[in-house]
């Protein structure tokens, strides 16, 4: 039987995420906070000095509300509003629900139409909703349609799935200036060191083998290869804090590894009559293997090619297993490809159209050996980087816009 949904601190983060990221001055609006709501105080914290945060509130509440807010001072009660319903709210640049729906598809639908009309014209709506109601196609053709991402909140009772919905495509100005997405994957073990979800998914599924190998063999010392894999396999999907140049011209590399190649080359896949500057980087087995973006853009294309898997160091990798995130950025248009390579088996992308990248922000990862290639228009940017060198994803500056 169904637990009814509650919001953890971390769900709340998620939620609140695109207000946070968002530089301001801007807009915000949250309905379903109930006074000290985990989403209100992430929302409160987050309130820089031009901007704006209205509340719908239960008129019942509404008391309990202006106590929670005074108690944190005029600084906050200046920018704050309650209203008490919905009908008295301006639209705002980022929409907040902050109770999840609960399991009918046709209750996440009509909250997702009523509050696209509190949307500011390129604005977030974000809405959660549990694992057990998120698999709808209802929701599934409404998150594909204007979905810009969506993260899985599993350290809630119950799980939940965030979803970020914008309506109408954003100004691609605004990707240069909002701060990374937050992402509920990438775990921090310490200040310095993440470990992506996945990691924690292995590890903890070679020691689930180990110990039922344990159990049904006792005598058997069978158990200990798993065990032993346990460790390798979760460090192999660390993922450590990054500080990228905040320099506009500079680009980052996408990932860890060795330059293969830079080469100017023709590709009409990401706009006609287009040469391109590619900077192609190995990724060995022993390589940070999470993908970053190399620019700040408004993500316009994520699309998957069927290939091979020819070794990732081999000419012949370009043709491999691929997906392509196409970005548009204020310098032009720019494509990162994740390609599989001889033991990359699966590649994940967690960007959708419509999202907004900042430089350095992570936004997925490849299954061990393999490449990532970083297109951009050859007349606007000059490479730094030869083949040979090494370099470390969201960190070295791999190439430079021309001013």
């Amino acid at each position: 039987m169904p637990t009814t949904p509650n919001v953890g601190r971390r769900a709340a983060r998620v939620i609140v995420d695109e207000f946070i990221r968002h530089p301001g001055p801007k807009t915000g609006l949250i309905t379903g906070a109930g006074p000290g709501h985990p989403v209100l105080a992430a929302a409160v914290d987050a309130l820089l000095p031009d901007d704006k945060l209205t509340i719908i509130v239960d008129p019942a509440e509404r008391a309990d509300h202006e106590t929670y807010l005074s108690q944190q001072g005029a600084w906050v009660t200046d920018r704050v509003t309650l209203v008490t319903s919905a009908a008295d709210a301006a639209p705002a640049d980022v929409t907040m629900i902050a109770e999840p729906i609960q399991d009918e598809a046709a209750e996440f639908t009509k909250a997702a139409v009523t509050m696209r009309e509190l949307t500011n014209p390129g604005g977030v709506l974000t809405i959660a909703a549990p694992l057990w109601a998120d698999a709808t196609e209802e929701i599934t053709s409404l998150v594909a349609e204007n979905g810009t991402g969506s993260d899985l909140v599993l350290l809630n009772k119950p799980p939940l799935r965030i979803h970020r919905l914008r309506f109408q495509e954003a100004p691609t100005e605004l990707a240069d200036r909002v701060a990374p997405t937050y992402r509920p994957s990438s775990v921090p073990l310490t200040s310095r060191m993440n470990i992506d979800s996945n990691g924690l998914a292995a590890g903890a599924a070679l020691l689930g083998l180990a110990g039922l190998t344990k159990k049904a063999r006792p005598k058997s010392k069978l158990w200990m290869v798993p065990a032993a894999a346990a460790i390798p396999a979760a460090a192999f999907f660390r993922d450590p804090q990054r500080v990228t140049d905040d320099d506009p011209g500079a680009i980052v590399g996408s990932g860890d590894g060795k330059v293969l190649s830079v080469e100017r080359i023709n590709d009409d896949r990401f706009g006609q009559n287009t040469e391109w500057l590619r900077i192609a980087v190995f990724l060995s087995i022993l390589d940070v293997h999470v993908n970053r973006s190399p620019v700040s853009g408004r993500v316009i294309d994520v699309f998957r090619e069927s290939g091979g898997y020819a070794p990732a160091m081999n000419e012949s990798a370009e043709h491999n297993v691929a997906c392509y995130t196409v970005l548009d950025t204020t310098h032009g248009p720019v494509a990162v490809a994740q390609r599989t390579g001889l033991i990359a088996r699966r590649i994940i992308n967690r960007t959708q159209p419509k999202a907004m990248l900042a430089k350095g922000e992570r936004f997925g990862l490849i299954r061990f050996g393999s490449r990532t290639d970083v297109y951009l228009p050859a007349d606007a940017a000059d490479a730094l980087v030869a083949p040979g060198e090494r370099v470390v994803g969201g960190e070295t500056v791999i190439a430079r816009w021309r001013e």
